[in-house]
């Protein structure tokens, strides 16, 4: 956390995490400030970067999307173009809705959420087909315990 966010800003961000939906009323009530007050923090947090605009969290489940991957990809390429290259086919794919670079016995980690088997396999065959991959291993979550969960302020 920055110096700039004090405890106040700490918990506009919580609140956020948890309902980025309340009206700047309910959200000034939450943190204990008056609503132009409020209205000041969120404006300066938005300025700064530190709160970068506002999403809805979807129920993958009740949308057909019940196959979550864990994907680790090794390559023997590591140059400047080819991580460039790679970044930039990976991205063009929407199921993949995390993309780490890692250390250890793996370079990357994605996590694609996408509806079955079948549609896995056209995933990983897209992935395949852009660039040159060393290994790809596939982990299949059986239950998620806990996803989405906010940043701890």
């Amino acid at each position: 956390m920055t110096k700039k966010a004090d405890h106040i800003d700490r918990a506009i961000l919580r609140a956020l995490q948890q309902d980025a939906s309340l009206s700047q009323r309910e959200l000034a009530d939450r943190v204990g400030l008056s609503q132009n007050a409020c209205w000041r923090r969120l404006k300066a947090l938005n300025d700064s970067g530190l709160l970068k605009g506002s999403t809805a969290r979807l129920d993958r489940k009740q949308l057909g999307l019940d196959l979550v991957v864990f994907v680790l990809l090794r390559t023997r390429h590591h140059s400047a173009d080819w991580l460039q290259k790679f970044r930039r086919h990976v991205l063009t794919i929407p199921e993949v809705v995390d993309f780490h670079r890692i250390g250890g016995d793996y370079d990357y980690q994605l996590k694609v959420v996408t509806e079955d088997m079948a549609s896995y396999d056209r995933v990983y065959q897209q992935l395949i087909s852009g660039v040159e991959l060393d290994s790809v291993t596939s982990y299949f979550a059986m239950e998620a315990i806990a996803e989405g969960r906010p940043l701890p302020l």
